[in-house]
């Protein structure tokens, strides 16, 4: 990390500035709100098909979006200056200066308005991090959300979604969440109807693995091959469309798997152990490392969770379901 001194104060990592107030809501003044906290969600790449490096560097994907109920919150208060603050599972591996996607959201927002960034941003860490769940593209998505209520700027949802595309590929799909099929590079998106909730366990990983070297992995595996133009499952989409999760599970796939296991291969035996426990379908989420399991309902969820923890081939195991809402101003 870079950008000034660190200190941790109450279990909340803080840099630059210092800590400001962190409200949990709307306050309202006659001035305006006292802070304004946004949720947002995690998500899972139930398809990630992806093409041949393009001459800038990135792939063109077909990339289809399902949001999870693990979710971030970003809290947006008043302050002298642009700071951050994190506190949650992993807060010490959140960059805490300009490269955090949340001050970046903010920077971008003041800019296209003409006015300073000074807000203090708060995250409230759930989603695993460097894990493959879009857990920075959230906060990014929940803070350009946040910041354009705090300031009551009210800037066009279009143009929202531009600052997203501009953040990241997957910052886009954070703030409209439920489900959507990403093309381009994933910032690209189609919304998708989804006919029914979905049951999944997270198998969350040590460490992290980095989405570009995933990718050059991924470049370094289909070397001298010919790599398809990626495009959405038909058969995927309906199962989805139907709310069918037998058949959900039939039509995973994700392109990553295979370089994210190359680069961590102890993923397979997590893979194994959720599908032992009775899963109808394994993957990694995203780049990974976390792992992702289908399951039947919420009591195979508690099952398979129980037996990934025992199994000791991951740190922990999270259930969840989906779809999930995308960024939401929450209540006072």
């Amino acid at each position: 990390m870079s950008g000034g001194t660190e200190r941790v104060r109450d279990g909340v990592r803080t840099a630059g500035g210092g800590t400001e107030p962190v409200g949990g809501g709307t306050g309202g003044t006659s001035d305006g709100p006292r802070s304004v906290t946004v949720r947002v969600p995690a998500k899972v790449n139930v398809q990630l098909a992806v093409g041949a490096a393009r001459p800038d560097g990135f792939h063109d994907l077909a990339n289809v979006f399902l949001a999870v109920s693990l979710h971030d919150e970003v809290t947006a208060t008043p302050a002298e200056a642009l700071t951050v603050t994190c506190e949650g599972p992993d807060a010490d591996k959140v960059p805490l200066d300009r490269t955090n996607l949340a001050a970046r959201a903010a920077e971008l927002l003041a800019a296209r308005h003409g006015i300073a960034p000074d807000v203090h941003l708060h995250i409230a860490k759930d989603i695993p991090v460097a894990g493959g769940m879009a857990g920075g593209s959230a906060d990014g998505a929940g803070a350009l959300l946040a910041c354009d209520a705090l300031w009551g700027l009210n800037t066009p949802r279009t143009e929202l979604l531009d600052i997203c595309a501009e953040l990241g590929s997957d910052v886009p799909f954070s703030l409209v969440g439920g489900a959507a099929l990403g093309t381009g590079r994933g910032e690209r998106l189609t919304e998708l109807p989804v006919g029914g909730a979905f049951h999944w366990v997270f198998a969350v990983a040590d460490g992290g693995l980095s989405t570009p070297v995933v990718f050059g992995e991924f470049d370094r595996l289909t070397e001298g091959t010919d790599v398809p133009e990626p495009a959405a499952s038909p058969a995927l989409l309906e199962a989805l469309r139907t709310g069918d999760t037998t058949a959900l599970a039939g039509a995973l796939a994700n392109d990553l798997q295979a370089p994210a296991l190359s680069l961590r291969p102890s993923l397979a035996a997590t893979l194994a152990a959720g599908t032992d426990a009775g899963a109808l379908a394994a993957l990694v989420s995203g780049s990974g490392p976390t792992t992702a399991f289908l399951v039947k309902d919420a009591e195979a969820a508690k099952a398979v969770a129980a037996a990934l923890t025992a199994s000791g081939t991951c740190r922990t195991a999270r259930t969840a379901t989906s779809p999930a809402a995308g960024a939401t101003i929450l209540p006072d």
